[in-house]
């Protein structure tokens, strides 16, 4: 075990040691000193209205997708869990988004969400609705970027609900479908609770996404309009890489880090008390 433990404390434990040490200091990551400044950095940032409006843009961002692909990718799991011709080549179309790279996402999605010449409006055309200024717009573009990781994120979640549906027990189904019981039921009292393990997977999983999201930002929008897209992620870029601000970006990265371990934390604990209770 011991390489294993090497590498996990280099390159996992180690670097989140060291940012929380970052996070208490001033340092402009080209200076060979770095100031000592204590808790300062998160009085900086919690008394700043900037990183207050961050954080619930990030909530709104990462719990918008979190619940929608969460239903949606079970609903799809569901339809595709029948036997159905064609299903195999709708799992890998409904598959593809999630391993295309963010980039060629972005590229993609600028031209759909395009309000002159793009795809979307020549599909509402035809209804007399136009499209708006998805990327351009300070109301419009966080929804638009919450749809782009919708789209990037349904297909693997109803994958992954798919691999716990096929490994059901099929004995149980059917000794409830001998006692009567009809497709609403199964799917409440048989499917959901089975599933659970799979539930718990795919919260965490697409809540560390969420919050870690990155890329398509950068293609898209670059933070804007306004800094109306501006998440949790890219403003630890921004302080670190453009206002050269480790400190602040070290900080930052720590609240995101406390976050993500609080929901997960309470996730496991919720599970725990489920299992105890059946």
């Amino acid at each position: 075990m011991a390489p294993n433990i090497v590498l996990l404390a280099v390159f996992s434990y180690w670097p989140i040691i060291y940012n929380g040490y970052l996070s208490l200091t001033s340092w402009d990551l080209l200076s060979p000193t770095k100031t000592f400044v204590g808790l300062a950095n998160y009085v900086d940032m919690f008394t700043d209205p900037d990183f207050r409006a961050v954080l619930w843009r990030t909530l709104y961002f990462s719990g918008g997708i979190v619940v929608v692909s969460m239903v949606a990718g079970l609903a799809v799991a569901l339809l595709l869990n029948q036997k159905l011709c064609g299903t195999h080549a709708v799992r890998t179309m409904a598959f593809a988004p999630h391993i295309v790279s963010g980039a060629a996402i972005g590229t993609v999605w600028l031209f759909i969400f395009d309000p002159t010449y793009g795809l979307l409006k020549a599909i509402l055309a035809p209804f007399g609705i136009g499209s708006p200024a998805w990327m351009t717009d300070s109301a419009w573009a966080l929804p638009g970027l919450v749809i782009v990781y919708l789209w990037k994120t349904i297909g693997f979640v109803a994958v992954v609900y798919l691999a716990g549906m096929q490994g059901l027990p099929a004995d149980l189904y059917e000794a409830a479908k001998i006692d009567g019981a009809g497709a609403w039921t199964l799917f409440r009292r048989l499917t959901l609770p089975l599933l659970s393990p799979v539930t718990f997977f795919v919260a965490v999983t697409a809540i560390i996404g969420s919050f870690q999201a990155f890329d398509v930002i950068a293609v898209m929008t670059d933070g804007g309009p306004g800094g109306a897209t501006k998440i949790l992620s890219w403003y630890i870029y921004e302080q670190a890489f453009r206002a050269f601000d480790a400190g602040h970006a070290g900080a930052a990265s720590i609240v995101m880090f406390v976050i993500l371990l609080l929901i997960t934390g309470a996730q496991a604990r919720f599970m725990e008390r489920r299992v105890h209770y059946r």
